[in-house]
């Protein structure tokens, strides 16, 4: 299993745990830190996760939004709270992390992957097909910024 790959799964953990005890603003550094100290403790670059997790935090409500957005036949309150987490965290690295270091389709797969290991294969399907959504309003505003 790659680093990267595991401090996903550790980052998705700590994800639930703060959305379980309803966002705490002072418990979410403390799930991280506990999580990778337990899980983590070989994995070379903690960094990653600490920058997935805070961006994650600090930019959970236009996160939010864009998956609300892209979940129009669904509603938001529906969705799992673990889905939701793996949603987040990869809203997060498509609008935030730099693409030549992660490609989108990376970041989709890699979802797709938690969602497949942790819910089963109709979890998957729906991360996909929201995540398929986001990418193509993602480029549309790409392509727009770039116009303007």
């Amino acid at each position: 299993m790659s680093t990267r790959h595991l401090c996903r799964i550790i980052v998705l953990q700590s994800l639930y745990q703060w959305s379980f005890w309803e966002y705490p603003q002072d418990k979410w550094k403390k799930f991280l830190e506990d999580n990778l100290e337990e899980f983590g403790s070989d994995i070379d670059e903690p960094e990653f996760a600490r920058k997935l997790m805070s961006g994650v935090v600090e930019n959970l409500d236009f996160i939010d939004s864009v998956i609300k957005r892209d979940t129009k036949h669904w509603p938001y309150e529906q969705i799992s709270l673990l889905e939701r987490n793996i949603l987040r965290l990869a809203v997060y690295e498509i609008y935030f992390q730099n693409h030549d270091e992660v490609p989108l389709k990376v970041i989709i797969n890699e979802a797709v992957i938690l969602a497949k290991s942790f819910l089963g294969s109709s979890a998957a399907k729906f991360i996909n097909g929201v995540l398929g959504t986001v990418y193509e309003e993602y480029i549309k505003e790409y392509n727009q910024q770039k116009r303007d």
